[in-house]
């Protein structure tokens, strides 16, 4: 992912939020990994340079259950 972002793709939530930490997109099932929030964040939106001022808004949605992911979402300019 790195290598990826590093030529010029962007993760749209660090675009929004580059400070926030403990959001999470996947928690294991084991070890009450959700509810101690112990997961990884491995959902993305990535979008090209020439997208980026086209981004409003960039979210993640651990309140929704339902699967060990939880929705991400993204607002664009079309």
């Amino acid at each position: 992912m790195t290598q990826f972002l590093n030529r010029g793709y962007i993760d749209t939530y660090r675009y929004f939020y580059p400070d926030t930490k403990d959001v999470y997109s996947w928690w294991s099932y084991m070890f009450k990994s959700r509810e101690k929030n112990i997961g990884w964040r491995i959902d993305y939106f990535v979008v090209s340079e020439d997208i980026k001022s086209k981004i409003r808004e960039a979210k993640i949605h651990p309140e929704v259950f339902g699967s060990d992911h939880c929705p991400v979402e993204i607002e664009i300019d079309l």
